[in-house]
């Protein structure tokens, strides 16, 4: 591997596979694609449509094996540019992808438009007109939160075919011990630059997060709607030299809400403290996650 050219930073997953506990077998990977992050769909139609060589975080990419998905009916919720959906859609799994922002859904669109299994609908899940269609999976990648908690998991188990899945994916920036941090290294930077910011602070262990594997992770528990989930971890690892990684965190919405006057001297002096102490070479690692489970009830 080498540094992605003009991005200033490569990415490392591993391939995994989970094994559901009961007799039949549901095969998943998670490979990393890239896709900008911000912190509005405005902002994410802007960026991506800028043509900047941006170095963009790693976000879990969800497809089930050819063999359990060929054919299938799979619901996209908040599918963005459709960077996961090409992976479904390349499987000839049949996708209907959802997603609220306008211009994302129109970028998506456009995107997707070479396969023919696959449809964008503008809406929220808590509006969307599902017509009385049915899936086998119901697949959200960082979108569930979004989702209005009083009524996001009664909406899912109804559009979700009895004895199908519910697959939630999510990432969590983590450390190490005794491996060289960047905000370790820079958290005197950013007190100077913005005093008191409650953004601000260490990455947690990654034992510490996968110590959370009980149940459904930081979303409110869907009750008996749907049974326990499976969980599998997926470690990943973006490696930059200072610039890349200040380009990367002028993608996130912590340094997005920042003045410019702010932003660009406080990311200036990150740039730097990682050429000059951390040998320009800064590590970022994600830990991702996967949970799947069946709908309950018939």
């Amino acid at each position: 591997m080498a540094l992605c050219p003009g991005r200033g930073g490569w990415c490392c997953l591993p391939l995994r596979w989970c094994r559901q506990r009961r007799d039949r077998t549901v095969r998943w990977w998670v490979r990393g694609e890239a896709s900008l992050v911000a912190c509005s769909t405005r902002c994410r139609s802007s960026t991506i449509g800028s043509g900047r060589d941006i170095p963009t975080r790693c976000s879990p990419t969800l497809s089930p094996s050819r063999a359990w998905t060929s054919g299938r009916r799979c619901l996209r919720l908040g599918c963005g540019t459709g960077q996961a959906t090409r992976s479904l859609a390349a499987l000839r799994c049949s996708v209907t992808g959802i997603e609220p922002g306008v211009e994302m859904a129109a970028l998506a669109r456009r995107r997707l438009a070479p396969f023919g299994n696959v449809s964008v609908e503008t809406s929220r899940l808590e509006e969307w007109d599902d017509r009385c269609r049915r899936f086998d999976v119901l697949v959200a990648a960082s979108a569930w939160h979004w989702v209005d908690p009083s009524t996001g998991w009664r909406r899912a188990h109804d559009v979700v075919r009895p004895g199908g899945w519910m697959a939630l994916l999510g990432y969590v920036v983590v450390r190490r011990p005794g491996e060289p941090e960047v905000y370790a290294e820079t958290a005197d930077l950013h007190e100077r630059y913005c005093p008191g910011n409650l953004d601000w602070g260490h990455p947690p262990l990654e034992g510490d997060v996968r110590a959370t594997a009980e149940g459904w992770g930081p979303v409110e528990d869907p009750g008996g709607l749907f049974g326990p989930p499976i969980v599998c971890w997926y470690p990943m690892v973006q490696w930059f030299d200072g610039d890349g990684f200040a380009d990367l965190l002028r993608s996130t919405s912590p340094y997005r809400r920042l003045d410019r006057d702010v932003r660009e001297p406080l990311l200036d002096a990150v740039a730097e403290r990682i050429r000059t102490r951390m040998g320009d070479r800064a590590a970022r690692r994600h830990l991702g996650v996967l949970r799947i489970g069946q709908r309950a009830g018939r």
